[in-house]
């Protein structure tokens, strides 16, 4: 019987057919994945995308071949933005320009290529059949693969015809990605240069003295972000401006953080319930229009939020506000994996120096609230779950299957062994 038999008989003859001959292979190659996802010789990468499919993600291979071209063009954007870092650097030492490397070392970039990677897909599913927007290629053609646009140009319109349109909105992409890394990377050395941590600039320069290299690479930076915001329109910089001093309002309080961990070690009966009112379980005066009253309810979400959250949803209003759509279930997703990822890692990795220099994260302060070392390293792991379940809900709501590969990485990527119980 062919597809369009199959499609005329009753729904729960159709279900009970396809339960028969499709469910169980599917759901024997699940548990077949989830236990080789469970295998620590396998590489992280490797395992979470088999452990995203036994869960019962859709495994989009055209997702999974954009991923690696994503991963290199992003790459090459950092490249692209450090060179006149390193430049600038050489001209502050004194040496030659073909001597200077400049790297620095991040982590707030994933956001960027997922989002460029929702974009690819979403025109390689408006193109039609044979062509690639991405590649700027038709295949099959004639001959094989054809290259864009050299194969289909005219010589008054340097992009062919009906590619005209997706090609042009994959640069958009592309551009709006290349502004936004630049911002990212911007905004992350001024928060390693206020917070004296300069251990992720690195540069072959011999001798360079650190807090130099970093304000030379930030202010760099500084200037043609802000050179860049005069190709778009105002509201990519309100974006950019909003995300900012939510952040710095955020760092603001930092000395309020570090009294109410020090009362509570110092037994303070009222600092238990200060923590859970201000840090805890503090509400948005004006909540973020992306997320339902589910997500704003979650533990710690306000501050932590505002401590990481708020750049991710700055970047994606940065994204819509030049002509990249996003969606919010998208712009959901990021932020809430990108919360649990600070806590899953940073904070737990962190924990004891951050005990011991009086910092409050979630992860402290479920230490001080807890009764006990094992209950707090509990509510760690359940805390992290809940952030990490409601992305993985809201990156198949977006039909995202990057995010939820992304989400299983961060998922496999934490170690709470590290951690008092």
């Amino acid at each position: 019987m062919d597809r369009r038999g199959a499609r005329s008989l009753p729904a729960r003859i159709r279900r009970t057919a396809h339960e028969r001959v499709v469910a169980p292979p599917v759901r024997g190659a699940r548990r077949g994945a989830g236990w080789t996802a469970d295998r620590d010789r396998l590489p992280t990468s490797v395992r979470a995308v088999l452990s995203y499919f036994a869960r019962g993600g859709r495994l989009d291979l055209s997702a999974l071949r954009l991923r690696p071209t994503v991963e290199d063009r992003v790459e090459a954007m950092v490249r692209e933005a450090f060179d006149p870092v390193e430049a600038a650097l050489a001209e502050e030492f004194g040496v030659p320009r073909q001597e200077v490397r400049f790297e620095y070392d991040t982590k707030l970039l994933m956001p960027a290529e997922l989002a460029l990677a929702r974009r690819y897909r979403d025109l390689a599913r408006e193109a039609s059949d044979g062509f690639d927007p991405v590649e700027r290629e038709v295949n099959p053609g004639l001959l094989g693969k054809v290259p864009l646009p050299a194969a289909l140009a005219g010589e008054s319109d340097p992009i062919g015809g009906e590619f005209s349109d997706l090609i042009r909105a994959v640069e958009r992409a592309e551009e709006v990605t290349r502004f936004v890394v630049a911002a990212l990377l911007d905004g992350d050395m001024r928060d390693a240069i206020n917070d004296d941590e300069y251990g992720d600039f690195r540069t072959t320069i011999p001798d360079a003295d650190p807090p130099r290299v970093a304000r030379v690479a930030q202010s760099t930076l500084a200037e043609r972000v802000e050179a860049g915001f005069e190709r778009y329109p105002d509201e990519v910089r309100a974006a950019y401006d909003r995300a900012v001093a939510t952040s710095e309002a955020h760092q603001d309080r930092d000395e309020r953080f570090r009294s109410l961990l020090e009362d509570a070690r110092d037994g303070d009966p009222g600092a238990e319930d200060r923590i859970r009112a201000e840090y805890r379980d503090a509400g948005f005066e004006d909540p973020p229009d992306a997320f339902r009253s589910r997500d704003l309810d979650l533990p710690y979400f306000r501050s932590q939020y505002a401590r990481v959250g708020v750049i991710y949803t700055g970047m994606i209003e940065m994204y819509r506000a030049a002509g990249v759509p996003l969606d919010e279930a998208f712009e959901r997703s990021v932020v809430l994996a990108i919360v649990g990822a600070q806590v899953w890692l940073d904070d737990v990795d962190d924990f004891e120096a951050d005990m011991r220099e009086g910092q409050l994260t979630p992860v402290t302060a479920e230490y001080l609230l807890a009764d006990s070392d094992g209950e707090a390293h509990d509510r760690v792991v359940e805390l992290t779950d809940r952030y990490l379940d409601r992305a993985r809900e809201y990156a198949d709501a977006s039909d995202s299957t990057l995010n939820g590969i992304a989400v299983e990485y961060i998922h496999r990527s934490g170690n709470p062994d590290v951690l008092p119980r």
